[in-house]
């Protein structure tokens, strides 16, 4: 990144950590996958379930109605309505001049730029929820929940606990993490049935799977949890393709809360 670009970014996060210390946590937007899809075409690794389910033409009409609806709300202003208008009578085509309200500016600016995210999937029998933690500083994490019909809620936090708090939900729903339990160390050469011993009978008991990965350079640890009605288990990996460090446990909330928070801690200032 440009020197100057990066002095600038650090500034704005300095500015929005300060602000968010007089307020706290707070609710920031809600957006639609086609909506966010009007307001940042470009394309990320966040989800849009709704609108991956779509056609090209079934897009363009979700899209098309998304841009009336920000407009009707005055999320967004746009200055060249009537030349916009005339393309659609022949006239040449012509780039938007929009402007987008400070708060959602603020939600795609802060969700562009995270040096670090944690991506977070889970799986039920009710669909495929996920939830993006934008990290830009231990007081200064944006997060990013979306529903499986494709509904983006942005909370802005200024602790690691509730950003931990808002994402804890995903992977024990029935609130069942009650106990931390044994580690076992799993090989990772034998990751069968016959190798992984009782962790064998919960992944074919879960009800609900959450796979967790930290996005980051280098990349950071990656976890899979296991929620049946009686209890939720951990299986952690220090990083992508490591020959050692695979272990499994069932764990407590405040376990649970632990390992949430480990993986959104600054590894750079661990090592610094």
């Amino acid at each position: 990144m440009d020197v100057r670009l990066d002095m600038e970014l650090d500034q704005f996060r300095t500015q929005i950590s300060e602000a968010l210390a007089n307020g706290g946590t707070q609710s920031l937007i809600r957006l639609t996958d086609e909506e966010l899809a009007v307001l940042d075409p470009e394309e990320t690794l966040i989800p849009k379930p709704h609108l991956a389910a779509m056609d090209a033409q079934q897009r363009e009409w979700a899209m098309a109605t998304a841009l009336r609806s920000l407009v009707a709300r005055e999320t967004i202003e746009i200055h060249n309505i009537e030349e916009l208008a005339a393309t659609l009578h022949g006239a040449p085509e012509t780039a938007v001049d929009m402007r987008i309200r400070v708060d959602v500016d603020l939600a795609l600016t802060l969700r562009r730029t995270a040096d670090r995210a944690l991506a977070v999937k889970q799986h039920s029998a009710a669909g495929t929820a996920y939830a993006h933690i934008h990290i830009h500083a231990p007081n200064l994490l944006l997060i990013e929940r979306i529903t499986a019909g494709g509904m983006h809620l942005f909370t802005l936090a200024d602790n690691v606990q509730d950003a931990v708090n808002l994402i804890q939900p995903l992977l024990d729903p029935f609130g069942v993490a009650d106990r931390n339990g044994p580690i076992i160390t799993l090989d990772p050469t034998a990751l069968d049935r016959e190798h992984v011993g009782p962790l064998a009978t919960v992944i074919d008991n879960a009800q609900i799977v959450c796979e967790l990965v930290l996005l980051s350079d280098p990349p950071g640890p990656m976890m899979t949890t296991y929620a049946t009605n009686r209890a939720v288990w951990a299986v952690t990996v220090d990083r992508p393709h490591a020959p050692t460090g695979i272990t499994a446990r069932p764990v407590s909330h405040t376990g649970l809360s632990a390992s949430l928070a480990d993986m959104l801690k600054d590894r750079k200032a661990d090592h610094a």
